[in-house]
């Protein structure tokens, strides 16, 4: 069955993300979009129609990542107790965060001095949108009284510390191994556990 219109559009994009990932993991922020296009099997024009500029496209990657690891707290029902959404998080949170998928984050990070702009846009699309939709989450917790959470934005930059801790640094200096299933599993468990005891109703 021939695929419609939008879903080439959408199959093309999701290309172009997944070569600008590895490419710009590769070579930083300043690889070519040339390279990117031939990676993702379109022309240089394609990727330039579906986003504007190189700003665009590492914008678009980090929303990508984002809505993965916040996916949990979008998709939380009334009946599921806040300590399954808060495992759930803290495991796709642990998931990104391996030497892989941390390449976009350590060039970014190398490139900041250079490209000051391009690093805030990276950092406000990413890890501040990210905590923020989890404060959001923590706030209606508190108002169903599930939670007591005074501090929602303070109480989502200790969860994600928690649940992050050292890993996040290895990661970035390219030194942590990656975890096992298990191990994400049991991080994540014992995360939610201790968030549990501190700001459960």
């Amino acid at each position: 069955m021939p695929r419609l219109v939008g879903q080439i559009d959408a199959a093309k994009s999701e290309a172009i993300l997944d070569a600008a990932s590895d490419v710009l993991g590769e070579r930083g922020l300043a690889a070519p979009m040339e390279e990117i296009a031939r990676r993702a099997k379109v022309s240089k024009q394609t990727v330039y129609n579906h986003y504007g500029s190189k700003a665009e496209l590492v914008r678009a990657l980090v929303e990508r990542r984002v809505a993965t690891i916040t996916a949990p707290l979008r998709e939380a029902g009334a009946e599921q107790r806040p300590e399954e959404t808060l495992k759930a998080y803290a495991r796709t949170l642990l998931s990104v965060v391996n030497n892989k998928n941390y390449a976009l984050m350590r060039v970014t990070i190398q490139s900041a001095g250079a490209m000051p702009d391009l690093a805030r846009e990276v950092f406000e699309a990413g890890p501040k949108h990210s905590r923020a939709q989890l404060a959001e989450f923590l706030e209606l917790e508190t108002r169903a009284g599930r939670l007591i959470v005074h501090n929602p934005l303070q109480a989502a930059e200790f969860f994600g510390g928690m649940v992050l801790g050292h890993r996040q640094t290895k990661a970035l200096l390219n030194l942590a191994p990656d975890m096992t299933d298990d191990d994400i599993e049991a991080s994540a468990t014992e995360a939610a556990r201790i968030f549990m005891r501190a700001y459960g109703a």
